[in-house]
């Protein structure tokens, strides 16, 4: 397995709940066994970099010291996934079935496992035949009509007053393309909203030259506003990183701060909470979510994350090989890296997604990961959840699945990306961002 490095320390934890029913056909293994539980092992920092076909000069430090800081800071461009609206069909595809209701999940020591009801049982109860509009009565001037029926009023809570059906939210569906870095999120089909979160943005170096940021944000469902977590640290990591960048700050330095800046922003949620709030709902765990982002300059790729959200690399040339550039921080992983089990032992057992990274003001010590790789050719960064992962999870699946023009038209190739995880049972929130890497100069050098 190419990996940017190891997940960290084995962590002690009590056996999580019995297998989920419904995994994907072509995952192998239980889909939805996300994060929970009382605290964390602290992540081992990562070492050097394993070697990357394609990809000289891995083994950088995964904390150097930070770069004089230059006194000129040009205007830096980001959006974030909230400052975006479902678009064309997306906005007016119906919603099928009606919500389903998360499940609390038991806790274990060092790791935080999901449980959703969606994912158990037959799931039956989610279609029903539509009332037929009472022409009687029409919809008030202006009010929002039902997208399903096309007849019922929208209730304030976002629920049609005729057949029932929950309206698309905003951040059902959303896409954003800035500069040559694109990105898509979808709800999935199994779940009543989407948690994830992603921040893209474009800035320039001191030096004058263009650099790329991609952040995205898994909330770990089990845990409480899980979708403001998502949001809160995607939004907080892509200001950092497209503050320092323009300053001078090494962008495998800047990772590190960014990832710092988002969890101190997801810990604020719990803040917010209260004491009163918490004494009379001790069982529910703090705001949480996962992290994973990419930083691409001039002949240098950077990448950070907590969790088990993933990189890949995916050259443009097709004939060479790809590369997974981060380590998941579960349970599978330390499995595998400590050498009781085998890759797909450890991925087929029920505990495989427990994570044992994440942010949250629960979290036992936070060991941000970071690596920096030089690749040698020109490519595209995969920058995703585990819900497209868990349909496409080895280097060469996720190449299989990228468009081979996906570092020309980043945007469709997300779409793409998206509708093989939707295709393969859409069992999560998607999410996913595309940073193109351009060619380096011959003889150029890297920053």
């Amino acid at each position: 397995m190419p990996g940017a490095g190891p997940s960290g320390d084995a962590a002690a934890h009590r056996p999580a709940p019995g297998p989920h029913a419904g995994p994907p056909a072509s995952a192998g293994r239980p889909t939805d066994l996300s994060p929970k539980g009382d605290g964390a092992a602290r992540p081992a920092a990562p070492g050097p970099q394993a070697a990357v076909p394609g990809i000289p000069g891995t083994g950088a430090p995964a904390y150097p010291a930070a770069a004089d800081p230059h006194p000129a800071a040009p205007d830096a461009q980001s959006v974030s996934a909230s400052d975006t609206a479902p678009t064309g069909a997306d906005a007016a595809a119906p919603v099928q079935g009606a919500p389903v209701q998360d499940r609390p999940a038991a806790s274990g020591a060092g790791v935080r496992l999901d449980r959703r009801a969606s994912d158990e049982g037959g799931g039956g109860g989610d279609d029903y035949t539509l009332q037929a509009p009472d022409p009687r009565v029409a919809p008030e001037p202006h009010a929002a009509v039902c997208v399903a029926c096309r007849a019922g009023r929208v209730d304030d809570d976002g629920y049609c007053e005729n057949c029932g059906h929950a309206q698309p939210r905003e951040r059902d569906h959303m896409e954003q393309e800035r500069g040559p870095v694109a990105a898509v999120s979808d709800r999935g089909l199994r779940h009543h909203r989407n948690e994830d979160a992603f921040a893209v943005g474009t800035t320039t170096l001191p030096d004058g030259s263009p650099v790329s940021v991609a952040v995205v944000c898994d909330g770990v469902s089990s845990a409480t506003r899980p979708d403001e977590a998502s949001l809160a640290a995607s939004r907080a990591a892509n200001a950092s990183l497209l503050d320092a960048l323009p300053r001078g700050t090494h962008p495998q330095q800047a990772m590190h701060e960014a990832i710092l800046a988002a969890s101190e922003a997801v810990n604020a949620l719990a803040d917010e909470q209260g004491v009163e709030a918490r004494e009379h709902a001790p069982q529910q765990n703090a705001p949480a979510c996962t992290i994973v982002a990419a930083v691409v300059t001039a002949g240098l790729l950077v990448v950070g994350w907590v969790g088990d959200s993933r990189t890949y690399w995916i050259p443009v040339d097709r004939s060479a090989p790809a590369a997974r550039l981060t380590e998941d921080d579960s349970w599978a992983a330390q499995m595998v890296a400590a050498g009781l089990m085998g890759e797909a032992e450890a991925y087929a057992d029920h505990r495989a997604h427990a994570i044992t990274g994440w942010l949250g003001a629960d979290a036992y010590e936070l060991e941000p990961h970071t690596a920096a790789f030089k690749p040698d050719r020109p490519g595209v960064v995969v920058v995703c959840t585990d819900g497209l992962w868990n349909y496409a999870e080895s280097a060469d699946e996720m190449a299989e699945a990228v468009p081979t023009d996906a570092a020309e038209r980043p945007l469709h190739a997300a779409r793409v990306l998206v509708g093989h995880a939707l295709d393969g049972g859409g069992h999560d929130n998607v999410t996913v961002a595309l940073v193109p890497f351009p060619a380096v100069p011959q003889g150029a050098g890297s920053a």
